[in-house]
């Protein structure tokens, strides 16, 4: 079998399977036009050849890394607010004087499509370097047709200039704009009769999430969002009990979210229907820890039901300033008490699975895109325990 590209004398995590992480000693990865054609050990390998072979020395392979929950196109920063928080007051207080999500919008709506870009891509870089292949970027910063095209417009720009997929996700009910004041239920209106067609007939939305909290949108309303992104043809996710329970998690599982995140507050029966709709559960620990909650997600809860636990950075100016996947999943282990092949399984094949990508990334499998992280470690414990360390030796996009 002739092929564009070897990877040999590796140590390999496939991710492949159900359970673990697919461990394989001596290990190769072939690929030919960008798509993994062999994965697994040397001594089962077929007859290949290829145009380059590389030596990888021991090191070991793992599927690119996917950060499947970030807000990273966004204008200014909001560390008055930290500093405001470190004072004392809540993230709650801060939001409902004005600032919080809406401080950031004012920023993003002053920029333009450019700005948003240049903006952006130093975040971007700082994931790329840590073996990111695939990441999600929500709107949410503009809340009106202009800047949230604005906003999902630029994330497609950053697709194109690094070598990188982007998963466009449409979060227009994310806060009340100063417009609507008082006037929520006519905010979702525009959200599902004009914002979200416009924004689907431009090619711009990949999926349809919404933030259901005390300090965002009700269930009713945000069932009216997921009901306009069903008849749209596009899957959902929801940011569900992060703050108190909505009972927006089970609302989700109703939908056949791909994906609910936070659930610090989440239940038993909720999770219980997560595992039945097979819906992802992200966690999100930079925000825990920026937020200085004290409510751990129920990890044992998630366990037992074998709901999928995926782990994302949350990218985000106001309350998850984190551009270090690699440092969300030692948050994880630490702070959720996540195991190493949670960890590695939650920036892999379970955020693949929270993104609707399961099919395509997450494992080193025949058939799927050729997305690779080598690093420079002995064994992939030591991808979760470092702090601030970056080991990546090497990162392969489609093969390349």
């Amino acid at each position: 079998m002739h092929c564009d590209r070897i990877w040999r004398n590796a140590h390999l995590a496939t991710l492949a399977g159900s359970e673990g992480l697919g461990l394989v000693t001596d290990g190769l990865v072939a690929c030919r036009d960008g798509l993994i054609t062999y994965a697994g050990s040397t001594r089962d390998a077929p007859q290949l050849t290829a145009a380059e072979d590389i030596d990888c020395q021991g090191r070991l392979i793992t599927p690119g890394l996917i950060d499947c929950h970030t807000h990273l196109v966004y204008a200014g920063n909001r560390a008055h607010e930290f500093e405001q928080r470190l004072n004392g007051v809540s993230y709650a207080d801060i939001a409902r004087s004005g600032g919080g999500i809406l401080s950031t919008v004012n920023a993003t709506r002053a920029a333009s499509e450019e700005q948003l870009v240049a903006e952006a891509l130093p975040r971007l870089d700082a994931l790329l370097a840590e073996g990111v292949t695939t990441l999600e970027i929500k709107s949410g910063y503009g809340l009106s047709l202009e800047h949230e095209r604005k906003q999902l417009r630029a994330a497609r720009a950053l697709a194109r200039e690094r070598r990188v997929t982007v998963s466009t996700t449409f979060l227009g009910a994310h806060a009340l704009p100063p417009e609507f004041a008082g006037r929520a239920d006519d905010y979702i209106t525009e959200i599902c009769a004009n914002m979200l067609p416009a924004l689907v007939k431009d090619g711009l939305v990949d999926a349809v999430d919404a933030f259901c909290e005390h300090i965002g949108f009700t269930l009713e309303q945000t069932k009216r969002v997921f009901n306009a992104a069903n008849l749209q043809g596009l899957r959902v996710k929801l940011h569900a009990e992060q703050l108190s329970n909505m009972r927006g998690a089970a609302m989700a599982a109703a939908f056949r979210a791909l994906s609910a995140d936070h659930l610090e507050y989440v239940d038993e029966p909720a999770v219980e229907a997560l595992r039945d709709a097979h819906t992802a559960a992200v966690l999100l620990p930079g925000a825990f820890y920026f937020l200085r909650e004290t409510r751990v997600p129920p990890i044992d809860l998630l366990r037992r039901h074998g709901v999928a636990m995926a782990i994302a950075t949350d990218c985000n100016p106001g309350t998850s300033p984190l551009t270090s996947l690699l440092m969300a999943m030692n948050m994880a282990a630490t702070l959720f008490r996540l195991t190493v092949d949670e960890c590695l399984i939650g920036v892999t094949r379970a955020a693949a699975q929270a993104l609707g990508l399961w099919r395509s990334r997450g494992t080193l499998e025949p058939g799927k895109q050729c997305d690779l992280a080598v690093w420079d470690v002995g064994r992939p414990a030591e991808l979760v325990y470092t702090m601030g360390a970056n080991p990546l030796h090497a990162r392969v996009w489609k093969g390349e």
